[in-house]
């Protein structure tokens, strides 16, 4: 009976350990879940830059407008009939970031 006990209670002190400090241990598994909440809010901002981007998509594809936009911002285009004019104040002249 008393060797039965001691096993029991090897037995007992094996599977606690490894519960607490092995493998898939209680630990892993309190680390497994940040690393899952970093992924998810990792997904999140994918998935809002993921829905801007298609939104531009569909803008490009449906209309003038965006691209006429994006002409004239990105690239600084004009029209044949239109004239630009570029503003400078004092301090751009001067070169001072004042």
């Amino acid at each position: 009976m008393r060797s039965l006990t001691f096993l029991l209670i090897v037995l007992l002190a094996a599977l606690q350990y490894r519960l607490w400090f092995g493998q898939n241990s209680v630990a892993d598994y309190f680390r497994q879940q940040d690393e899952l909440r970093s992924q998810q809010a990792s997904n999140l901002e994918l998935e809002k830059r993921n829905r801007l981007l298609k939104a531009d998509v569909t803008d490009l594809q449906q209309g003038l407008e965006a691209i006429e936009e994006r002409a004239r911002n990105e690239l600084g285009l004009i029209r044949d009939d239109e004239v630009f004019f570029r503003m400078f104040s004092q301090r751009d002249i001067e070169g001072r970031d004042d």
